[in-house]
């Protein structure tokens, strides 16, 4: 057992001089095997077996075994730092990389001064991963060459039937059973049975042949005996095991300050190993290995929050700084998209459909206010020129400038929309943030199996932000201080509109990929937490629709309240004006635009459901204003009745789902009817 633990450690030192020498190692490539061939086990068991049988006779092969086991263990931690620290000296000493800045490692060019712990620490991702994998091998080779003792311990004590030496292992066994039995009651730990000599013992052994009693009690005796040996032989390796987890944890912990700030593929790199190496070892020790298990789970769970704050940071950030301008979409999030909730469509990039790219005009909106002047000159260019760490950030916040020079340039431009499920949508640049950070936790969740639910936790969190922090921004005005927007346009309203309605389609899709790494027990009330966060969207955008339909509502009571001046006047003056009057052709170009605007950015079903509403307020206030009025002259009956007609023929064609003919019939039909026969038929 010594020798092997001897034949270990010259293997250290062929796979460190190896890994000096490449200053890499490959997990799964060349290595050394510290596997013996058939002919090498032969050999070593007839070494090993002698030894063996005289420890058995003796009865001291339980404690050899506890000795080796201690040995072992002490040998394993010696080996993994005595390898950190020649091989640091290698790593720490490699060029540094791009992503590290100078003064940020620890270099040990004065021949080791700096502790062992900030060295550690100051390794590149990459350059730790190689310090594992060669760890990794060299508690192979020693657990190898443990397994080995183990087998073939195991193989002499139970497996001998028809081994030449089977009969001396067997009076071995028992001799020891007797001797250890003696040295039991010699200590006063056992006073049932008789003390005598080892060699009256073999001769006893003998002899309890006769009495069936003292027959069954030797058995067992050998039987007891024999367990104690096999679970001193299974404790030397589980031992050995235990003490590689102990190390590997502890150089794990050394870093866990700077793991959580890892990039996803690099922290997986790390991940990855030391799944592989807790399999490996647990395959040899028998058990689980509960320590570096929560280690690693731990440095997990930490890396999954540090990813999420540093995520949620940024968002608020980048919402912010939000000037809810339309962007062309580039391709890698149409891909995104695609990639992830689209899996069986065979769309690339943007659709060629004319029909899913919809014009928008910036030229013309309607502001919620009382302000008689409704109509913008334009969007005005609110983008701010900041600057983001996140390459993607900064790439989208140049293009929503571009982009806002470009429309006044061209006046009228299509910008390319992001396509979910046949539908286009149009995007800002936060909308494209967040499914940039959408898809990132889709590859956490499946790269961590085991924080699912975590991960789904975050997910729901930056989704309930986002939409929160968004109804602030618009429809709470808060853009109007923290981005330095003049006005919340129905422009704004319409965008917002849109990325709502983009987030709350692919909120199923979210749910079902992520779901698939959850555990059954667990599932039920993560569901409700997700379908609570949808229902929360499609409210903000029923809420934007109201508002829109809020904004023409107090814009017609804005030219109704001075209806009744209006009406005086008529019946006081000729009609010398055969159009119809300023207020009523007011009434009908602001709806216009407002219809124009929302045609160019929502959805038909969405424009339909709005002016349904507008439609009703419009029967309902404009009737209802009139009935108020009277009409003491022929002429102010002429001029409403033109009036009327006008505005009867703006809400005809706004769109509207009505099956009514004509179409969107309604109040002021019947106000027209009762009151207006006789112009009616002239």
């Amino acid at each position: 057992m010594r020798i092997t633990i001897q034949e270990a450690g010259n293997m250290d030192v062929a796979i460190t001089s190896k890994f000096k020498a490449r200053a890499t190692i490959a997990i799964n490539g060349e290595g050394h095997e510290a596997k013996l061939d058939e002919e090498e086990t032969s050999n070593f068991r007839d070494r090993l077996l002698p030894f063996v049988i005289g420890l058995l006779r003796t009865a001291k092969l339980p404690a050899v075994l506890r000795i080796y086991r201690d040995t072992l263990t002490a040998d394993m931690k010696t080996a993994i730092k005595t390898s950190v620290e020649e091989l640091l000296r290698v790593l720490c000493a490699q060029p540094l990389d791009s992503d590290f800045v100078a003064g940020e490692r620890v270099v040990d060019t004065d021949g080791g001064s700096s502790s062992l712990a900030s060295r550690l620490r100051s390794l590149p991702p990459e350059s730790f991963v190689q310090l594992l994998k060669a760890i990794f091998m060299i508690v192979q080779a020693h657990l190898a060459q443990a397994s080995e003792v183990k087998k073939t311990i195991e193989w002499i004590i139970c497996h001998l039937d028809d081994h030449y030496a089977a009969d001396s292992v067997a009076a071995a066994i028992a001799l020891g059973a007797a001797a250890a039995e003696t040295a039991s009651e010699a200590d006063g730990q056992i006073t049932t049975f008789s003390q005598f000599s080892p060699s009256s013992n073999f001769s006893r052994g003998f002899s309890i042949h006769e009495k069936g009693n003292d027959v069954t009690t030797m058995s067992h005796l050998s039987r007891n005996f024999r367990a104690d040996i096999l679970r001193e032989n299974t404790e030397a390796v589980f031992a050995a095991c235990d003490a590689a987890h102990g190390r590997w944890a502890k150089i794990l912990g050394v870093r866990a300050p700077i793991h959580p700030k890892l990039r996803l593929q690099e922290f997986l790199n790390i991940y990855n190993i030391t799944q592989e190496f807790i399999t490996a070892t647990e395959k040899i020790g028998g058990r689980l290995g509960y320590s570096i298990r929560g280690t690693i789970q731990s440095q997990a769970k930490a890396f999954v929050d540090f990813q999420h704050d540093s995520r949620m940071a940024k968002l608020k950030a980048i919402l912010d700084q939000e000037n809810w301008a339309e962007i062309d979409v580039p391709d890698e999030f149409q891909t995104i998209v695609t990639s992830l909730f689209c899996p069986k469509s065979g769309t690339t990039g943007h659709g060629d459909d004319d029909s899913a790219v919809t014009a928008t005009s910036q030229t013309e909106v309607v502001q919620s206010s009382s302000d008689p002047s409704m109509v913008d000159a334009g969007v005005p260019n609110m983008s701010h020129n900041t600057e983001q760490s996140d390459s993607t950030s900064t790439h989208l916040d140049s293009t929503a400038q571009s982009n806002d020079t470009n429309s006044r340039d061209r006046g009228r431009s299509n910008p390319r929309m992001l396509s979910f499920g046949g539908v286009s949508y149009h995007m800002v640049n936060c909308g494209l943030i967040l499914v940039k950070m959408l898809s990132e936790y889709i590859d956490m969740n499946n790269s961590l199996t085991g924080l699912s639910s975590e991960i789904i936790h975050r997910v729901v969190d930056i989704l309930k932000f986002f939409n929160t922090r968004t109804c602030q921004l618009v429809l709470g005005a808060g853009a109007m201080q923290v981005s330095g927007l003049k006005s919340i346009t129905s422009k704004h309203l319409a965008l917002t509109s849109q990325v709502i309605s983009f987030t709350y389609t692919i909120i199923p899709e979210i749910k079902r990929i992520l779901f698939l790494k959850v555990p059954e027990t667990h599932k039920g009330l993560l569901m409700l937490e997700v379908d609570r966060v949808a229902q929360d969207y499609k409210v903000h955008r029923d809420e934007i629709h109201s508002k829109l339909v809020q904004i023409m509502r107090e814009r017609l009571l804005v030219h109704l309240r001075s209806l009744p001046q209006i009406v005086e006047s008529w019946n006081r003056q000729e009609d010398t004006d055969s159009q119809p009057s300023q207020y009523a052709r007011s009434i009908t170009k602001e709806v216009g635009l407002l219809q124009r605007v929302l045609s160019r950015t929502l959805h038909e079903v969405d424009v339909q459901a709005i002016f349904r509403q507008v439609v009703i307020i419009f029967h309902s206030q404009i009737s209802e204003a009139f009935s108020r009025l009277d009409f003491s002259s022929q002429q102010a009956r002429q001029r409403t009745y033109r009036d009327v007609q006008h505005l009867l023929g703006c809400i005809r064609s706004l769109p509207s789902d009505s099956k009514s003919n004509p179409p969107n019939w309604g109040q002021l039909d019947e106000f027209l009817a009762q009151n207006f026969c006789a112009e009616a038929s002239q």
